[in-house]
């Protein structure tokens, strides 16, 4: 009889208080499936989407739809940073 283990690495997400604000400021529809993706980086946290930033060790981009969001992936952990609309996003301040 064989057996087959599977091995799930599940990672813990923290909302950085600037992304939790720039959560409650989208539409409705937008926010839904926003939390669908950032629920889902839990299971795996580099979807084949995702880009390193340059220069960051742990840092990395996710673009879903027009949006864009930064997390920091290290010790099974998640840090969402930032959600911005990718015309704000690339703006210099």
């Amino acid at each position: 009889m064989n057996s087959c283990r599977s091995i799930l690495q599940v990672y813990n997400i923290l909302l950085e208080k600037s992304a939790e604000c720039d959560l409650k400021k989208l539409p409705k529809a937008d926010f839904e499936r926003l939390i669908t993706h950032i629920r889902a980086l839990a299971n795996n946290p580099h979807p084949p989407n995702s880009r390193k930033i340059v220069g960051s060790e742990n840092d990395w981009r996710i673009r879903v739809g027009d949006f864009i969001y930064e997390i920091a992936a290290r010790e099974r952990l998640i840090k969402i940073m930032r959600i911005r609309h990718r015309r704000e996003a690339y703006r210099q301040n």
